[in-house]
């Protein structure tokens, strides 16, 4: 009876944690509004848009470097000790952007506060979620990411809502507290997953993702050692580069490409929003009905269609939106998808430091692909070389194999 009662108690408490993910992601999800601020911060600071919208660029760096040491922040004060930290960190940053005066205030403020506490939070939060439930990874990945996108879409008319009617300052501020209160309301639903068998994981599961290997249990240090880890950070960052690149300067591309007006091009983000959704949620339960890496090479020719419509043919309104919905779509269902193909490459145990590390390719693509446009100019060299790394990764998500932690460890061992 004790038993069926733990058993209940356990089903409760991941279901709950579900909750919390989902409420924090939401919040942690609002920063992808900052182009709403770019004007008025523009005139604010008297700096050109141009050095204000970087500070987007050193948040998402941030963001990434905090996610890569999540793991380490979990194991020594737990998921909900730093998350209500990454909370009350985000409000802080948003407490100070209001008051920034200089466009170096910015970028430590909303640049460097607010990437690291909503990086410490994202992927803590997502991949800890996805523990409690080995049976559903995809599923779950698909809900919480998609929250995160949901809270774009979400807090876009809040934050536009906010500057139309309380000004700058008092939106930064009411965002910070409202973002604050969701991140600390979350963070009490959650509870630390237990450690996972991987031999509790079903054998439906392991037909469809291949993660059958009881051993495949592999610490970030044999991970690193493992060719697979390699491939798998120029898939994602590759992945990460395209979206994050044509998501940023999606409105440019039609005004300079297309030739809309201004007006019709900026409604590439609302098409940005719901194509990025949709990859979440359908390549994410996808995933749990077929292997994982075929799910990333289908989102891989996705967003190679997409490239190809902008690099080689004449556009017009119509492509010009299929073309940005195909690379959102893409980049929506592969972050969504990575964190459980990380774990069927390398367990479920240390998931969050095996994928925290390979985050990284999060920043780097997103800085990357601005400096090569930057120095480049114009949109074809950019495109081209995204293009040929879709490709290559393509190959490589055709070809990978799991990795075989007992050949790692003698491989290892001939080298000591």
């Amino acid at each position: 009876m004790s038993d069926k009662s733990g058993m209940q108690n356990n089903n409760r408490t991941r279901w709950l944690t579900l909750a919390g993910t989902i409420l924090t992601q939401l919040a942690l999800g609002s920063v992808y509004t900052w182009s709403l601020f770019n004007g008025q911060l523009s005139e604010k600071l008297g700096e050109p848009i141009s050095r204000v919208a970087l500070t987007f660029g050193i948040l998402s760096l941030c963001l990434a470097l905090a996610s890569s040491v999540a793991g380490k922040l979990q194991e020594r004060f737990g998921v909900r000790t730093v998350t209500i930290a990454a909370g009350l960190l985000m409000a802080a940053g948003f407490a100070l952007t209001a008051h920034s005066d200089n466009v170096i205030m910015l970028y430590i403020s909303a640049g460097v506060l607010v990437g690291l506490a909503d990086g410490a939070g994202y992927l803590l939060t997502l991949t800890n979620c996805v523990k409690w439930f080995p049976e559903r990874k995809g599923m779950i990945s698909a809900c919480s990411i998609g929250a995160y996108g949901l809270g774009s879409l979400l807090f876009k008319f809040v934050c536009g809502h906010l500057l139309a009617t309380e000004g700058l300052q008092n939106t930064f501020m009411i965002w910070g507290g409202v973002a604050m209160v969701m991140v600390i309301a979350g963070a009490l639903m959650m509870k630390d997953a237990p450690k996972q068998e991987t031999a509790a994981v079903t054998r439906e599961e392991n037909s469809l993702n291949d993660n059958s290997n009881d051993s495949r249990d592999f610490t970030l240090a044999e991970a690193i050692r493992a060719p697979q880890y390699w491939m798998l950070a120029l898939m994602f960052l590759t992945a990460c580069m395209s979206g994050l690149y044509v998501i940023g300067v999606a409105k440019d591309i039609g005004q300079s490409l297309v030739k809309l007006d201004a007006l019709t091009a900026a409604n590439a983000v609302t098409v940005i929003a719901i194509a990025n959704l949709s990859g979440r949620l359908v390549l994410g339960v996808l995933s749990d009905k077929m292997q994982r890496i075929r799910v990333i090479s289908i989102a891989q020719i996705v967003s190679l269609a997409g490239m190809s419509m902008m690099l080689f043919t004449q556009m017009n309104e119509m492509m010009f939106f299929l073309s940005v919905a195909c690379v959102a779509f893409s980049f929506g269902g592969t972050i969504t998808v990575y964190p459980s193909l990380v774990s069927d490459f390398f367990g479920l145990n240390n998931m969050t430091k095996n994928y925290g590390l390979l985050y990284l390719g999060f920043g780097i693509g997103s800085i990357f692909a601005s400096l090569v446009a930057s120095l480049f100019g114009g949109f074809a060299v950019t495109f081209s070389i995204i293009t040929a790394l879709l490709i290559v990764s393509l190959v490589l998500s055709a070809t990978i194999r799991l990795p075989n932690k007992s050949q790692e460890a003698h491989n290892t061992l001939q080298h000591v």
